[in-house]
């Protein structure tokens, strides 16, 4: 496995990692609305804010990303962490969040904060065990295909 910037050729290799993920859990990728950013990803991210975790064959298994918030200069958003089911419970998702923070660390980012699908139990335990907390917040969407609800993250990074 390789951790890498995305390159033009991943996307449609993203966005069946990220449909077949939703699909676990009954949803489905909403190009229209929800996950336009994935046709665009240079738009929505700049240069070496989106990464791929690619096998031998260079199959998508794994994506992170991080957008800076720009109200607030010292804060980031993690974005797009997904994982192909094959490779959770070892390091793989630990190597996606260690990018993450070296990364907010290069942008001189005080603070990482992201949005959940209710639904991601088992993300969620994976966020508190790397020291992310949720201050309460839940927000209902109705971007996708159908509604859903995601639940509010924030850690400190300094």
């Amino acid at each position: 496995m390789i951790l890498r910037p995305y390159l033009s050729r991943d996307t449609d290799g993203i966005i069946a990692l990220i449909d077949d993920i939703y699909r676990e859990y009954g949803f489905q990728i909403c190009l229209e609305n929800a996950e336009s950013d994935l046709l665009d990803i240079p738009r929505y991210f700049p240069h070496d804010s989106f990464m791929v975790l690619a096998d031998e064959e260079n199959s998508i298994r794994g994506t992170v990303a991080l957008a800076k918030d720009a109200a607030r200069p010292h804060v980031c958003w993690l974005k797009r962490l997904y994982l192909d089911k094959t490779l959770r419970g070892g390091t793989h998702a630990r190597d996606l969040m260690k990018w993450s923070y070296d990364k907010a660390r290069t942008w001189n980012m005080d603070r990482m904060e992201l949005w959940s699908d209710t639904e991601f139990a088992r993300a969620h335990t994976f966020y508190e065990a790397e020291g992310f907390q949720r201050d309460g917040r839940v927000r209902d969407m109705d971007d996708g295909h159908i509604p859903y609800s995601e639940y509010f993250f924030f850690k400190e990074l300094s």
